[in-house]
């Protein structure tokens, strides 16, 4: 059984979220469903030298009323590019492997997508090469399949041939076990305590930022934090 995990696409996301598509043998991207604002969608956070957090937020045109996937990027407003990548160098620039995932990144960048959805994808998929997770990864635009909240995700399972469904922890509160069980589908939640820290630029330690800060800092051992410590630890938990 194909064991299947579906997430909206996240601009450069945290460590969580790719521990998901590593533990899973197909990977959705749910982009067919509505844009959020202020969401993880367009934005993220970086640690900064001083022991705080800051926002990288990539502007958006249009409001709710739009799918993640028709979500424009406005490049007129500001040079938000280069405003990120001058925040990274400032906060990271002397980590020890920062010039590796900043150049991968302004690369990316060069590419000018039109869609949100578009940039973001293209940035995760970079990063799992990175990382050497060869997770199959698909967008559900190009299923097309019909139905909202849980029928939707069912569909989208089936339509992949899953028969197990790694869901994020939050989905606790509003899923519907019964549902997946009579179709047949095996549900499971992912687990993000236990995670061990690393060297960060400044204390305190914060595990809620996005990736890039442990590939900076760690490199090649970006693993053994996320997913390979689990095994001397007692399982997965997923």
């Amino acid at each position: 059984m194909k064991k299947v995990a579906i997430i909206q696409p996240s601009y450069i996301p945290w460590k969580g979220y790719f521990d998901i598509i590593h533990a899973v043998d197909v990977f959705i991207f749910l982009d067919d469903v509505q844009y959020t604002k202020r969401d993880w969608r367009s934005r993220n956070r970086i640690k900064m030298r001083d022991g705080t957090t800051r926002w990288l937020t990539v502007p958006v045109q249009g409001g709710r009323e739009q799918l993640i996937s028709d979500a424009p990027i406005d490049y007129a407003g500001s040079d938000w590019r280069r405003k990120h990548l001058e925040a990274l160098r400032h906060s990271y620039g002397k980590a020890p492997h920062f010039e590796r995932y900043y150049g991968l990144l302004r690369d990316i960048f060069g590419r000018k997508f039109p869609l949100l959805s578009q940039m973001n994808v293209a940035i995760i998929q970079a990063l799992c090469g990175e990382l050497g997770i060869r997770t199959e990864l698909l967008c559900s635009t190009d299923l097309k399949t019909p139905g909202s909240r849980d029928e939707k995700l069912i569909n989208i399972i089936r339509a992949v041939h899953g028969g197990r469904y790694l869901s994020g922890p939050s989905a606790r509160d509003y899923i519907r076990p019964d549902l997946f069980g009579a179709n047949g589908i095996e549900l499971a939640y992912a687990e993000y305590s236990g995670y061990p820290q690393y060297p960060q630029i400044s204390e305190p330690f914060e595990h809620q930022v996005t990736i890039l800060d442990l590939l900076f800092m760690t490199g090649d051992e970006a693993p053994r934090y996320i997913w390979e410590w689990k095994s001397s630890a007692g399982g997965s938990g997923q």
